[in-house]
This record gives structure tokens, sequence and C-alpha cells, in this order.
């Protein structure tokens, strides 16, 4: 077969000249999704979106080829990176306590509309962040957001995950932690927590995982606890590690790198009650109603 033909499109952005390539690349071969219609979707949610990727580093995932073909993971800003995007050079450990000689990674931060078009221009269709932001000197500080990934095992499901962050919701609700749920996109259910600051990554990381034993203790006919997936199925994963400072999680708002484009979307905890009672009662969302909610609803993730 021929290799598709370069085309390109001179943008202006938020005062930055881009060159967009391959607007009619087909990114989700099941929908027919094109590069066009991903870039305006960010464009769309970037209002919504920024201010919950600002002051942290970005790791992408980018599939070249859409998402029927291999995709890789990126973490340092690529060659070629332009002048004006910022960038931070993060030690490798994601701790405040690293020292230089652990080495370190420099990430690319998402601060603007332009750098949020630059990335996905190369075909960043998800973008992850830790739950700390950086100094302007690239250094980590403490979580200021705890995050519990809730994962199903085989055969359980999207439901499952809703008892689940009920049970979740009241047990952080204990400790003064107002949880704000998100249907990943993919199989589970993230549900985040503000924080004060005031405790480190791995201090966070091991609170997290207080709550998922308290709970798999508690309901252990739903709930596990451990990594093993010999021990998941038919229950949901209180996956506590993602709080490690070193680990990601799926940005709220970003595109999923799936069959179809599906979204980290903000949700209300009446949905996530309804989805609980009702196999289909909560589903997974895709880009265009996403940004429906959002002109209805505004932010969720914030509210």
């Amino acid at each position: 077969m021929a290799a598709q033909e370069r085309t390109e499109t001179r943008v202006e952005v938020d005062g930055r000249v881009l060159t967009l390539v391959n607007l009619e690349k087909v990114m989700y071969p099941r929908t027919g999704t094109t590069k066009a219609e991903v870039l305006h979707y960010y464009a769309q949610v970037a209002p919504v979106m920024l201010p919950h990727l600002a002051d942290r580093a970005v790791t992408r995932i980018r599939w070249p080829h859409g998402t029927g073909d291999a995709s890789f993971f990126e973490k340092n800003a690529p060659s070629g990176t332009p002048s004006w995007v910022r960038t931070v050079a993060v030690p490798t450990t994601g701790s405040r306590s690293a020292s230089g000689e652990d080495g370190e990674l420099r990430f690319p931060v998402v601060d603007s509309l332009a750098t949020l078009t630059w990335l996905v221009n190369l075909a960043a269709l998800e973008l992850h962040v830790h739950q700390w932001t950086v100094t302007r000197t690239g250094r980590p500080r403490n979580p200021d957001r705890l995050v519990i990934d809730l994962d199903p095992g085989e055969p359980a499901g999207l439901m499952e995950c809703a008892q689940v962050a009920l049970l979740v919701r009241e047990r952080l609700a204990e400790d003064g932690l107002e949880t704000v749920p998100v249907t990943s996109g993919s199989k589970g259910l993230h549900l985040y927590a503000g924080l004060a600051g005031d405790l480190s990554a791995d201090e966070v990381r091991d609170y997290a995982k207080e709550v998922a034993e308290d709970l798999e203790r508690s309901h252990h006919s739903l709930v596990v606890s451990q990594m093993t997936k010999a021990r998941r199925g038919g229950k949901v994963f209180l996956d506590w590690s993602q709080n490690t400072g070193s680990k990601t999680t799926i940005a709220p708002y970003s595109l999923r790198g799936r069959e179809t484009p599906t979204v980290a979307a903000p949700r209300t905890w009446e949905e996530v009650e309804a989805g609980a009672e009702d196999v289909l009662g909560l589903e997974h969302l895709r880009y265009d109603e996403v940004l429906a909610r959002i002109a209805e609803e505004g932010d969720l993730f914030s509210a």
C-alpha cells in the first residue's frame, strides 16, 4: 500500500503558528474519527481541561497511525520541541527528596491551548499526570489530590465499580474528604479527593492503601486491595498505588486510545448511584457526549 501523502495546514493558536499535519487521518478506525475531529475536541474542552493540567508534568501515549496500530509512551519532551513550550526537569523518582544523582526527565507542561494543540498534533491521544504539581524549577510539591483507581476483574464491570465507589466515598468522608468520580473511559472508575498538600506522596499512597485494605476486610466478596490479577476475578481492585510519586493517571477530560473515542469523564454521584443499581445505568462517554455535558453543566471535576 502506498504511503499516505503528507498534508499540512498552518494555524495560529494563542499567537503561536503551528503546522498541523494529516488532518484527514483516521485516528479511530471503528468510528472513522479523524485527527481534525480529535484536535477540535481538545480545542473545545481546553477551557475546562487546562486548569487540571496546570503545573503538572505530562506523560503522553501516542498513536502515530491511529488506535488500530501500535502506540508508545513518551515522558521526555521530544526532539524539536518549540522553545515556547514550558518544560520541567523532574527527578526520576518523583520524590521531593530525590537528589540530582537519581537522574531526571524533562517533561512538557501543558499550560496553554497552543501546547495542547502541539502535543495532539503529534498523535498524543492520551495525557497522563501525577497527583502532584511542580514548582517553576520542576521540583515536585506534595500531592494536592488523592486518586483511587477502581479496576474491575471479569466478570465484574462498571456496575460493581459504582457499588465500590459508594463505599469509598463513605470511607473517605469519615476522614473529611470529598470525592469526585470519573469514569475512566476504559474499564473502571477513578475517584479523586482534594488534599491540603501537607502529606508526602508516600504518605498519601500509604493512606490510600489503608483505605483499600479496610474495605477489603469489610467487603471481601467485592473488594480486593492486592495487585495479583489471579485474585481479582469478579471483584474490584482498589488501586491505591496510583498515588506513588512516580506513577501517573489519565488526566480528566483526556481521550482514551480505545476502539471508540471515549473520555476520562467527570460524573455526578447521582449517575454513579444509578450505575450501582442498574448494569445499564452508567456507561463510558464519548467525546461528543462530554462536550454536550460541559455546555450544559460546566466542569463537574471542579464542582
